[in-house]
């Protein structure tokens, strides 16, 4: 457990572009195959508001993570890509996945699950007639209540009107679950 343990400071030649409110939680010096490809060694940053990973330019969200594995010594991602915005939600698909190696992980692979689980706040795979889709409402930081997304099962037809209308009356039916009565 890393309660007590001290983690060293990231060195500031190593440090993204953080935002305002952004602190770093936990790093570690990484090698893998991300966006960049292989390459020399750069860290792993874990912050409050999301996850910077080597050869990205941008912060992956929480809300973003769509899978998060620790083997031991590798990190694996999934990211979410938003490739459609429907009313109240988006569709989202899984993004190639990216592998770390992380030789001195520290808190990193406990801080990532962590994160990733505290920002689903619901989740429920429904069969449809013809495929399934998985309804997701994420915390983001800074916004209040749900953010929903759905990811449909490979080989749904995600543009059939039967299918967007089933989809759209799932979504609906999530939001009202989790309203506050």
């Amino acid at each position: 457990m890393g309660l007590f343990r001290r983690t060293s400071k990231l060195p500031a030649d190593r440090r993204p572009a953080l935002d305002r409110d952004e602190r770093v939680l936990a790093w570690a010096e990484a090698s893998g195959t991300g966006e960049a490809g292989a390459g020399p060694a750069r860290p792993v940053v874990v912050t409050n508001l999301g996850l910077w990973l080597p050869g990205r330019e941008h912060r992956l969200g929480w809300h973003d993570v769509h899978k998060a594995v620790w083997s031991g010594r590798e990190l694996t991602v999934t990211p979410a890509e938003r490739v459609a915005e429907r009313d109240g939600y988006l569709v989202v698909a899984d993004r190639p996945v990216e592998t770390y190696l992380l030789l001195e992980p520290g808190d990193v692979p406990e801080q990532v699950r962590a994160r990733v689980t505290r920002s689903v706040g619901y989740t429920a795979h429904h069969p449809l007639d013809s495929g399934g889709v998985r309804v997701v409402g994420r915390r983001v930081a800074g916004v209040d209540g749900l953010s929903w997304a759905v990811r449909y099962d490979a080989g749904t037809p995600a543009d059939d009107p039967a299918v967007v209308e089933a989809t759209d009356q799932l979504v609906a039916a999530a939001r009202a679950a989790v309203v506050p009565r």
